[in-house]
């Protein structure tokens, strides 16, 4: 499974969408809102992009819920993660089983249509960071080791993988690393107290399966952003967190990447920073630019490690009516929303 995860531009595929997708360097597809029409079109498209592929391809989408869902017409509505804990009227029991619900009606929806993973679920803090705001569970990180804690729960007991974003925390910068460099100057005590506590409590509880690094710079740390970062990724998150997940670099075409170069220097240096897949997403010819000319290349204890992340469900959008869990979920859940 190579280390480029790239997109695709409308609800079919195209000439160039095909030949891109049987590069041996690309393993993985994000699809985006662009993508989408209906149930019934996104499930063919996703079983086009396999046949495409002939190889194993991860598929992925941000679907966390809130101003974060790519597919809405003819899906359930996923709420925010940090309304939850208003739902449930600071009832940590019952906010608890919302998470857990939550993440059983996105993940039976999304796999049903040949996706394997949802980019969730936020780790971050709500704290001063607009971008995440209501994307993070709580700005009490206690609460959110959590609520994430039964989302991951969720997923997991129906098949889907969890990814923790942004390590080691985007929720305490103000700038929005899609159009800026965020710095975050407060102390290393501070950071790894506060912010990376929810991903240190996952990762030990061995319940996060990939972590998105944030394109963040903390000063008092190291001098480069974290998804480019060997010591945030090799030194801290490796070796003294122990985590052997995947790592997926965050979208190398966000303004807070532009730090390290042009596309091919992003994606040398995730890669060599020690990011399994590196997404680009969102400009075709830099991908392309990447596919030709980068120094990269597809790394075995990678490719175990993105191979863990395939959705081994095999039910389809005909089998959901059908499905208790799935009507359990939307049952509860329509009784807070």
């Amino acid at each position: 499974m190579g280390p480029i995860m790239l997109d695709v531009l409308g609800t079919s595929l195209t000439a160039e969408d095909k030949e891109l997708l049987l590069h041996p360097l690309v393993g993985g597809l994000i699809l985006f809102t662009r993508n989408y029409q209906s149930p019934d079109q996104i499930a063919q498209l996703t079983l086009d992009i396999r046949k495409a592929a002939k190889k194993e391809l991860l598929i992925a989408v941000d679907h966390e819920g809130g101003r974060v869902q790519r597919f809405r017409e003819g899906f359930s509505k996923i709420p925010a993660m940090g309304n939850i804990w208003k739902f449930a009227n600071q009832n940590l029991a019952i906010a608890q089983e919302l998470a857990k619900q939550s993440a059983i009606l996105m993940a039976l929806e999304v796999q049903a249509v040949g996706i394997d993973i949802s980019f969730a679920p936020i780790l971050d803090i709500d704290d001063i960071s607009a971008v995440i705001g209501d994307r993070a569970f709580h700005k009490n990180p206690e609460i959110v080791c959590k609520l994430a804690s039964a989302f991951v729960d969720g997923l997991h007991l129906v098949g889907m993988k969890a990814t923790g974003k942004h390590f080691p925390g985007h929720g305490s910068v103000q700038a929005d690393s899609h159009i800026a460099l965020p710095i975050d100057p407060r102390s290393r005590d501070e950071i790894f107290s506060l912010d990376m506590l929810p991903f240190k409590s996952l990762i030990n509880s061995n319940k996060v399966d990939a972590l998105m690094p944030a394109h963040v710079i903390f000063p008092e740390v190291d001098d480069e952003a974290v998804g480019f970062s060997p010591y945030w990724l090799k030194e801290i998150l490796r070796k003294d967190l122990a985590f052997d997940g995947v790592i997926f670099s965050d979208d190398l075409s966000m303004e807070g990447a532009a730090c390290v170069g042009g596309y091919v220097e992003r994606a040398e240096a995730a890669q060599q920073a020690g990011c399994d897949m590196l997404l680009l997403c969102n400009n075709r010819d830099s991908c392309i630019d990447v596919i030709d000319n980068a120094n990269i290349n597809i790394d075995d204890k990678s490719n175990q490690r993105l191979l863990r992340l395939l959705k081994t469900s095999t039910y389809s959008l005909s089998d959901l009516n059908e499905n208790a869990r799935w009507q359990h979920a939307r049952k509860v859940l329509a009784e807070y929303i």
